[in-house]
């Protein structure tokens, strides 16, 4: 990694746990910024009074810094035709458990490029750094938010997103790999996905940007993170790797799932959410994104729906509706403490081959 980002950042491990909503918690984040990483916490799905909770708890038990992470995608377009479509789609499925869809559907949480409150709070508790997921905020918010000493990153799956982030003046760019789990940060859902694994991503932008890369996606040990770093990568942000950890939020049945392994396949889906996801197989994916289904809603407006099945399946004791982000080694997560994973993992990184 260069020591210029690692002395920016005041971190002493390359390791970057991934902001992963739903999953990650300010405990994880603070037990791998406490480690000498950079913890996250994910602000894309919060309220503003959720979002400043969340940095609180994170401050409360470190001094360390550490990242938050928006969404930064296009604002739904709400169309009452094509919801009420989708819905009547999963009909069967809420049968299955004696339950109706819900009447309509709503926007769950808001985009940054359509939050103001969320753009102040950020100005004002002035996190070390901020990440965007799903593409930039407009140049005046970038622009701001760097005036204030915050390190900005984004995500890329493309030279071309790549290239607009090192326009925007952002100071690091996560190159995210086919491999990971959870949501594609790619820009435009509706635009050819070019699907390049991490390391060939690092290889198409090495040489072509300038800024710092971190690599995601697929990055689950220290012999993964040295192949990183080979192919250009100067830090890793790793997600899956930490959701096995007691300080994660993820709720037994997908702890579960990590450790049966093996056997399990993950797949990228927009069925769930309105927008290309990975995650582990199951009704969801191979049934509710059969194909032959009706056009879906936009983010986040589909994943409202997914969240009702899950919720009706769930209070009958299914869990074939539940939604399990996982990159393609998820299998290979650890069961142990935050801290002691980093520590393993710079441990493992620095082992001569």
């Amino acid at each position: 990694m260069s020591h210029d980002l690692l002395s920016t950042l005041d971190i002493r491990h390359p390791i970057i746990q991934a902001p992963m909503a739903g999953v990650s918690t300010p405990a994880l984040a603070a037990a791998v910024s406490e480690a000498g990483g950079l913890g996250s916490v994910a602000l894309g799905t919060s309220t503003v009074q959720q979002a400043r909770a969340a940095i609180a708890a994170v401050r409360d038990k470190t001094s360390r810094p550490f990242n938050v992470n928006v969404f930064a995608h296009r604002p739904a377009q709400a169309d009452p035709a094509r919801e009420a479509a989708w819905l009547d789609w999963l009909r069967p499925h809420f049968a299955r458990f004696g339950a109706e869809p819900p009447a309509g559907l709503s926007e769950i949480y808001r985009s940054f490029l359509d939050d103001q409150p969320m753009f102040d709070l950020l100005l004002e508790l002035r996190p070390a750094v901020v990440s965007f997921h799903f593409g930039l905020p407009p140049q005046d918010r970038i622009d701001a938010l760097k005036a204030a000493g915050i390190v900005l990153f984004t995500t890329a799956t493309s030279l071309d997103e790549a290239m607009q982030i090192e326009a925007a003046g952002i100071d690091a760019i996560v190159a995210q790999g086919i491999e990971a789990g959870g949501h594609r940060g790619i820009f435009d859902p509706f635009a050819p996905d070019p699907a390049l694994p991490t390391f060939e991503l690092l290889e198409q932008l090495r040489g072509k940007v300038s800024l710092p890369l971190i690599a995601a996606g697929g990055i689950m040990d220290g012999r993964h993170i040295r192949t990183a770093f080979y192919h250009g990568a100067g830090a890793v942000q790793m997600g899956s790797a930490f959701i096995a950890c007691p300080e994660s939020m993820a709720p037994p049945h997908h702890r579960a799932l990590i450790a049966q392994g093996g056997e399990l396949q993950t797949e990228i889906s927009a069925v769930i959410s309105g927008r290309p996801a990975r995650g582990i197989v199951n009704k969801l994916f191979s049934e509710v994104g059969a194909s032959g289904h009706p056009p879906l809603p936009d983010y986040p407006i589909a994943y409202d729906a997914a969240k009702a099945l899950h919720a009706v399946a769930s209070a009958k004791g299914s869990q074939d509706y539940s939604v399990n982000w996982g990159g393609t080694n998820f299998a290979q997560a650890r069961a142990m403490p935050a801290g002691a994973l980093v520590a393993l993992l710079a441990q493992e990184m620095n082992e001569t081959v």
